[in-house]
C-alpha cells in the first residue's frame, strides 16, 4: 500500500506481551511513515525511553503489572517531560473515558484492526506534520525574538566554594539534573545560578547557544565530533576533557542536518 511522502514519526511500543509488541510491529510495517524506535515491556523502561528519546508517537498497553499505561502518562505529566502523542491499547473497553480524561490521540481495542489502525496512523502522521510547518513558520520570529534578548558574555559559575566568572563562549555545554544546571568549560565545571535551562538559553547568544535536548544547551563551536546513532538520530561529542557525549533529540536532527549538511 503506497501512502505518498510524509512527515516521519518516531514511535515506541509498550506493552508486557512480546507477541502484542511484535503483532503491532508487524502491522505497522506496512506504514513507512511509522519509525519505530525501541519497544519497551513495562511502564518504568517506557517512562526512561520517552525521556531518553522524544518519540512523536506511543503505543502503550493500558494493563501492565507494575506501572501501568496511564500511570506512565500521569507520572511523565507529573515531571513536566515533553509528552507524545499516546495510543491507548487494550483488550478491554472501560478505559475509553479515561483515555479522554488523558487526551489520548486514540484508544484501540485488541485484535488492533488493520482499517482502525489506518486511521489513526493518518492522525498522527496529520499532527507531526502540522507540527513541523507551524515550527518552520515560528523559526524566523522566535530567533529575532531572541536576538532582541538581552545576551551576556559572562557567567556566574560556582566551583569548589569560588564564584567565578567566565566568559560566555567558554562554556562548552550546559546540563541540568534535578533542577540543578551544571556548567562546563574547558577548564573546570560548577553550578549556574539560573534556575532552568530556558533561563539560561534566553540570556546566550541564540548564535552561538543551541538546545540539542532538554537537558542540554551546547556551544556549537565546541562540537567536536558528530556521531551517527540508531535510527538515523545523532549524538554530539564535546570539546571537554571528558569528550561527553550528547544526544540530540529527535525534534532538533532536522535542524543539525541543515546546521552540518548532513
Amino acid at each position: 500500500m503506497s501512502h505518498g511522502v510524509a512527515a516521519t514519526v518516531s514511535t515506541l511500543i509498550v506493552d508486557d506481551e512480546q507477541l502484542a509488541r511484535e503483532e503491532l510491529s508487524f502491522l505497522l510495517k506496512d506504514f513507512p511513515e511509522i519509525d519505530i524506535l525501541e519497544f519497551a515491556s513495562n511502564g518504568l523502561e517506557a517512562v526512561q525511553l520517552i525521556e531518553q528519546l522524544e518519540p512523536d508517537l506511543v503505543f502503550i498497553d493500558v494493563q501492565m503489572p507494575g506501572l501501568d499505561g496511564i500511570g506512565v502518562i500521569r507520572q511523565l505529566r507529573e515531571q513536566s517531560a515533553v509528552l507524545p502523542h499516546f495510543v491507548l491499547t487494550t483488550a478491554y473497553d472501560n478505559y475509553a473515558i479515561e483515555a479522554f480524561r488523558l487526551q489520548a490521540l486514540d484508544y484501540l481495542l485488541k485484535p488492533i484492526e488493520r482499517e482502525r489502525l489506518i486511521e489513526t496512523v493518518s492522525r498522527a502522521r496529520r499532527i507531526v506534520e502540522e507540527r513541523q510547518a507551524a515550527q518552520d513558520r515560528q523559526l524566523p520570529e522566535s530567533a529575532m525574538q531572541s536576538k532582541s534578548m538581552l545576551q551576556r558574555s559572562k557567567l556566574l559559575v560556582k566551583s569548589n566554594n569560588r564564584n567565578l566568572i567566565v566568559d560566555a563562549q567558554d562554556m562548552i555545554f550546559a546540563t541540568i539534573d534535578d533542577g540543578l544546571i551544571t556548567v562546563v568549560t574547558s577548564h573546570f565545571e560548577g553550578h549556574s545560578n539560573y534556575r532552568t535551562i530556558e533561563e539560561l538559553q534566553s540570556n546566550l547568544d541564540p548564535n552561538l547557544f543551541w538546545r540539542v535536548h532538554r537537558s542540554f544547551l551546547v556551544n556549537i563551536n565546541k562540537i567536536r565530533e558528530v556521531i551517527p546513532w540508531f535510527k538515523s538520530s545523532f549524538q554530539l561529542k564535546m570539546d571537554d576533557k571528558k569528550q561527553t557525549e550528547i544526544p540530540v533529540s529527535r525534534i532538533q536532527t532536522k535542524r543539525l542536518r541543515s546546521l552540518l549538511k548532513i
